[in-house]
């Protein structure tokens, strides 16, 4: 693998990665009795030491605290008046704004390399974890007979992407579990049991960095380690990215995609696709950027630029308050919870609680009570959660800079209130 050189992105048209992804308006007032709208201070006015003030950024309904906001991120004032400001580019003269729309696009990729790592010309632009996916997935070149790797713990996007490839190319599909506990799963046993299922057929290996069913983070420096040279090692790592602190190069694998806006808390509709070497993939969507390396593989299109443009500011807004700092925040509540439920009768910490193998998320089983149920009894006790869409489904909670300790004490007492 190599890191390819800077290219110049050529052409008058700029290429798309961002659809807006149609919701409830953010500043809203809300409908919960007793509470108003957020107050809408001047959004350059916060300090990124300060926790109070980088969770005050968020247009989050403060009497709620938001263990889900992972899922789809709530944008902070900055980054909506980015996107505002660039709304009314494209506005007052729309002919002007796509013509300088390359650089603005390539404004994008730099903020990247700097928050994430390695070149700017490592990064295209996507519209989300699922489009990184097909086009990494889609992209690639294989003969029938040739061994796909994979885990029994991927997420829809993933299976459904490699049944396409399977179709396309006459590539096997095969599939091996990582745990069979995953409150007991180590890096050593994961990465031994996916390197001995590795055959000389295998040709892609395709992981999740953490599942989203059950937050156990794979260690894919470790597998990347012991893979042959001939070995494509492809990740969806939506879950890791922003919440583990690492430079995606020294990751060791080929290709990465993940949404920006999960844990990055970027604007709805964006994502990235990382590749160490565009050479291996042929791309899928006519590009309006370029002929070459991450400009080829950014689809083209018309579509709410100004979310593309604005990926630019999220990732400076963490930059700013420090990715390390960003991940101890989260890695330090994440533990915090998992302390705090794991001694409460009717409750199963399904997360392992080394934050070594595990990240943000954090999934718990609820003796007797279906997720989805418990998920609406707290959110009548002010904590709002998820459930994992899988067919065994857990209730599943994410800690970020958008919740604090306190709300996290919050969570646990509303959980053994429910299940007393």
């Amino acid at each position: 693998m190599h890191t390819p050189t800077r290219r110049l992105f050529l052409g008058a048209g700029i290429a798309g990665g961002a659809a807006l992804v149609a919701g409830c308006s953010d500043d809203a007032p809300s409908s919960r009795p007793g509470s108003s709208a957020s107050p809408a201070p001047d959004p350059g006015a916060w300090d990124p030491q300060d926790w109070d003030s980088v969770r005050a950024q968020f247009l989050l309904d403060p009497e709620l605290a938001q263990f889900a906001a992972f899922v789809l991120s709530p944008h902070t004032r900055l980054l909506d008046a980015a996107i505002a400001d660039h709304r009314e580019r494209l506005g007052r003269d729309t002919e002007d704004a796509l013509l300088t729309g390359h650089s603005s696009e390539q404004a994008v990729r730099e903020a990247a390399a700097v928050f994430a790592g390695g070149d700017p010309s490592q990064y295209a632009l996507t519209d989300s974890t699922t489009m990184g996916i097909a086009t990494m997935y889609g992209g690639l070149t294989l003969r029938p007979g040739d061994e796909v790797l994979t885990t029994t713990h991927d997420f829809f996007s993933t299976e459904d992407a490699l049944r396409l490839l399977e179709l396309r190319t006459g590539a096997r599909i095969t599939r091996v579990d990582l745990y069979d506990d995953p409150a007991t799963a180590t890096a050593d046993d994961m990465t031994k049991r996916l390197l001995d299922a590795v055959t000389p057929r295998t040709r892609v290996v395709a992981l999740t960095w953490v599942h989203s069913s059950t937050g156990v983070r794979v260690p894919v420096q470790e597998i990347a380690a012991g893979l042959r040279d001939d070995v494509t090692l492809c990740v969806d790592g939506v879950h890791g990215f922003a919440a583990v602190d690492v430079d995606l190069p020294d990751l060791g694998c080929d290709f990465l995609a993940t949404g920006t806006h999960k844990w990055l808390f970027g604007p709805r509709g964006t994502g990235i696709l990382w590749a160490s070497d565009w050479e291996p993939l042929t791309e899928l969507i006519p590009s309006f950027s370029g002929p070459e390396g991450p400009a080829r593989l950014t689809a083209g299109g018309y579509k709410a630029f100004e979310h593309q443009w604005a990926a630019k500011d999220a990732f400076e807004f963490q930059q700013s308050i420090g990715r390390a700092r960003v991940v101890d925040r989260t890695v330090e509540q994440a533990t915090q919870l998992k302390d705090g439920l794991s001694g409460i009768d009717g409750l199963t910490v399904i997360t392992p609680t080394d934050p070594n193998v595990s990240a943000g998320i954090v999934c718990v089983d609820v003796a007797g009570r279906p997720p989805a149920n418990t998920v609406q009894e707290l959110r009548t006790r002010g904590v709002v959660a998820s459930a994992t869409p899988y067919q065994r489904s857990y209730l599943r909670l994410g800690p970020s800079i958008a919740t604090s300790p306190e709300q996290v004490d919050q969570a646990v007492a509303a959980l053994e209130e429910i299940v007393a």
